[in-house]
């Protein structure tokens, strides 16, 4: 997706994103919460709990994780990175006093070498032509620290309701859905080691007590998304 394209749809993303996922039950910032658990259990299972890591989140947009990294992380250095200067903006206004917002001009990520303790990609890479994938996955590996990690989660193409959220998304409207072996292959091929896979996200609200069961069923490729995990 062009810059332009998430200019266009900045102001309102909020909105069509609760729009979008009406059919969960649950708000944005439930997934954002899931996401950056998971986010800090794999970093901490990897490397210990570091006090003030240094975290970048790539295809940040409007900073929607800052509010749930900041409660996980209070430590952590932040760095929100997007194509789309209106979105950064947004979050600029919003949490420009706990997190930096960078503006991503062209294929290199505008760090030096590692920078970072962790990359943070969420459904980020379904909007990039699949040819740059692991360009940019290999920019990512440059700006972490050895031992480093990165989690990519991306939508599950394999589900139906996520297929039809994606499908009747305005922002979406170019995305190209990403199987989880395809995208454990870009990470191998970036030269990521340990790449994994783990499906989540399987209930909706109206049956949450089932929830409990997902740490159990993440080898089940049925969950509305998926991560791949992987260290330098």
């Amino acid at each position: 997706m062009e810059q332009s394209e998430f200019d266009k749809f900045a102001d309102e993303y909020y909105s069509l994103h609760v729009h979008n996922i009406v059919m969960s039950g649950e708000s944005p910032e439930y997934f954002a919460e899931y996401k950056i658990r998971d986010l800090v259990d794999i970093y901490n299972a990897s490397q210990g709990c570091v006090e003030a890591p240094c975290v970048l989140d790539f295809g940040a947009g409007v900073g929607t994780s800052v509010p749930f990294m900041r409660r996980y992380m209070p430590r952590a250095r932040l760095t929100c990175v997007d194509v789309s200067s209106k979105s950064l903006e947004i979050g600029r206004a919003r949490f420009g006093g706990v997190a930096e917002f960078v503006l991503l001009d062209g294929a290199r990520v505008p760090f030096p070498d590692e920078s970072f303790d962790m990359v943070f990609a969420a459904c980020v890479f379904h909007h990039i032509d699949q040819r740059e994938h692991v360009t940019l996955l290999r920019e990512m590996l440059r700006v972490l620290v050895s031992g480093g990690v990165i989690l990519v989660y991306e939508h599950n193409p394999y589900n139906p309701i996520t297929r039809h959220a994606v499908n009747t998304c305005p922002f979406d409207e170019n995305a190209h859905l990403i199987p989880a072996r395809s995208m454990r292959r870009s990470l191998v091929a970036a030269g990521f080691a340990n790449p994994r896979m783990r499906y989540r996200v399987f209930f909706p609200s109206l049956v949450r007590g089932l929830r409990r069961l997902e740490p159990w069923i993440t080898w089940l490729p049925l969950g509305a998304q998926y991560y791949v995990a992987a260290s330098k």
